[in-house]
């Protein structure tokens, strides 16, 4: 006989495998069932990044004795009874694969109460009760994870180091917090406090705790409510970008998602105003009927699927620039504050560790060169949110609640102003008073110097020209006195047979020229003189990427192409009308703060820093 059913201890050990990847993912699962047990507060202690142990304490509803023990069979669950269930799924967890997954691998130990009886404690070791007796009666459970993966040594060598396993734990604790900002938590790791948050439901306040009161004060509030979808969120001013997506947290119900797509459609939102190659940092709680989405797509839960894909998408983009339009979006340089020394009770090491522990002496040096970039910009990014959390978690809520007021008073004097000026108008009236390097025009108001680059300035009026032209020519044809031949791979070839019939709708007719060669004879009117080749390029690009076509997006690039060549380039200098004429219809822009590729056009310097700066006050 060669087919037999597994043990029930190698079956736990495989789904421990989907389930429990790090330490990380054993916290990840145990703080989301402290949450579907409506905590209002959660304690997460670690040892060595977890690797030594991991506790997590709620205030939840805790568990009886029948319960507790039932608890740890595979695919025990409290919130799915049919299958029915199973597509208006409300809470974070819901496999019931998490707390056996977790004790197949680890020494466990759990005291858990309802507070209406004695609790109950039980111990197991490799997923088996070793262990049972009565606990307290305080309400709520708490977990305490030991020596995890010591009965599967072999997954030890994939843990990277001590750093790195905790930087993974802070980023999944911070987007718990943004997730429920209404839950108190409190974070600390070798007896350290790392992070501590009100649980008031202030996520402004979370987002500085997190990413540092700097961040806080330029962000931007959204909401937006369709029949559908409720979103409402910050979003940080396009000055604020990262390198890294890992700063876009989208929340969908409650559950912190990755989303490929979705985060397209937040960059669609930021459109021009990101630099290339540049993210932002956004926090976007969206709610909907469970049953719009799909959360048991992905062993981690972290990937969702919507049966409303395209609506969710636009609302989201639809919400972003729809803030935006109502923003000034000129940077304002400030005058750098000296750093103050912080005290020790602000500070903490990544890298403090007991060096005799075999833990940290098996994975801190030996594999080091497993890390990964993504593995160094988590522990980067989480090293400097912690920090921040740890620095402002005193003074935080005060601030936040001041920047609100300062925000406030601003609105109401930008209200009364505006009672004398176009509502319309995003910038200011300048005027120049020359150029530096005949690159960027120097101009001056009440409020103080600004410095824009004429390049820029000219490519965002071009564009903005160029793609309503653009968008209102019809799809006339262009003969072409001489063919324009492309040569593609087999599996180029074949997609572009493929999608000829969308290909024919935006006016390209590619002919076979041999077997992997086509030639082009005509082309739309609309295409920009002397870039056509770059054009049709762009659209045989995006087929072979998208397999299909975005005439939108290729007459916006074009459009883009167009400005950008046709612009005034640096060491070109103007007279002062030129310059005078050049900002005016910046002002008239849709968009006058960044080029179509995300860069600043203006930089303001307050009369008030440039005081400072020259210490006429001080």
């Amino acid at each position: 006989m060669k087919i037999f059913q597994m043990p029930d201890s190698l079956a736990n050990k495989i789904a421990a495998g989907e389930v429990v990847e790090r330490p990380a993912s054993v916290v990840k699962e145990l703080v989301e069932n402290s949450i579907d047990a409506n905590s209002t507060w959660v304690k997460v202690e670690v040892l060595e990044a977890g690797l030594q142990q991991i506790k997590i304490i709620d205030d939840g509803d805790g568990m009886s004795e029948e319960d507790c023990e039932r608890a740890f069979f595979r695919h025990a669950t409290s919130k799915i009874k049919n299958e029915n269930d199973l597509f208006h799924v409300k809470t974070l967890g819901f496999r019931g694969e998490a707390l056996a997954s977790i004790a197949a691998v680890s020494r466990l130990t759990i005291k858990t109460s309802t507070g209406e009886h004695a609790g109950t404690l039980l111990e197991l070791e490799g997923g088996k009760v070793t262990r049972r007796s009565k606990s307290d009666a305080r309400q709520g459970s708490e977990i305490t994870v030991d020596d995890i993966f010591f009965n599967t040594p072999a997954r030890l060598k994939y843990m990277k180091t001590i750093h790195t396993e905790l930087g993974h734990i802070t980023d999944i604790l911070n987007r718990m917090a943004l997730s429920h900002p209404n839950i108190r938590f409190e974070v600390s790791h070798n007896g350290k406090q790392l992070f501590k948050s009100s649980g008031r439901g202030d996520l402004l306040q979370i987002i500085a705790q997190v990413y540092g009161m700097g961040i806080a004060k330029k962000m931007i509030p959204v909401e937006h409510k369709t029949l559908d979808f409720s979103i409402a969120g910050y979003i940080a001013k396009p000055e604020i970008t990262r390198a890294s997506r890992n700063y876009i947290s989208t929340i969908i119900n409650g559950r912190y998602i990755r989303s490929i797509p979705l985060n397209k459609a937040i960059l669609s939102g930021y459109h021009t105003l990101l630099p290339i190659g540049r993210s932002p940092l956004v926090a976007l709680t969206i709610e909907m009927d469970p049953i719009l989405v799909d959360v048991n797509v992905h062993p981690a839960k972290l990937e969702v699927r919507f049966s409303k894909e395209r609506e969710l998408f636009e609302a989201v983009e639809t919400t972003i620039k729809q803030a935006f339009r109502k923003e000034t979006l000129i940077p304002s340089v400030k005058q750098p504050k000296k750093q103050k020394e912080q005290s020790s009770q602000h500070s903490f090491d990544f890298y403090e560790t007991n060096k005799r522990n075999p833990v940290y002496n098996s994975f801190s040096y030996q594999n080091q060169v497993l890390e990964t970039s993504d593995d160094k910009q988590i522990e980067q990014d989480a090293f400097k949110t912690t920090q921040n959390a740890i620095i402002s978690n005193e003074y935080s809520e005060f601030d936040i609640e001041s920047f609100r007021e300062q925000e406030s008073v601003k609105t109401d004097n930008q209200d009364d102003e505006n009672d004398h000026q176009n509502s319309t108008e995003r910038i200011p009236v300048m005027y120049p008073i020359g150029q530096h390097h005949g690159t960027y025009i120097l101009a001056q108001n009440e409020n103080g110097l600004f410095i824009i680059d004429q390049h820029a300035a000219q490519e965002r009026i071009k564009y903005e020209f160029f793609r309503d032209r653009i968008g209102e020519v019809a799809n006339e044809i262009q003969e072409l006195l001489l063919p324009i031949t492309f040569d593609f791979s087999k599996q180029e070839a074949l997609l572009v047979e493929q999608y000829q019939e969308e290909l024919k709708k935006v006016g390209l007719f590619f002919e076979a020229f041999g077997q992997q060669s086509y030639a082009i004879r005509s082309h739309p009117q609309w295409f920009p003189k002397g870039f056509e080749q770059e054009v049709i390029h762009e659209i045989v690009e995006q087929v072979i990427a998208l397999e299909k076509v975005d005439i939108y997006k290729i007459r916006e690039e074009a459009a883009i192409l167009m400005s950008c060549k046709r612009s005034i380039k640096a060491n070109h200098y103007l007279n002062n009308n030129d310059m005078f004429r050049l900002l005016e219809d910046l002002r008239n822009s849709t968009d006058p703060f960044t080029c179509p590729h995300g860069r600043p056009i203006i930089i303001h310097y307050s009369t008030y820093e440039m005081e400072k700066m020259f210490k006429r006050i001080m």
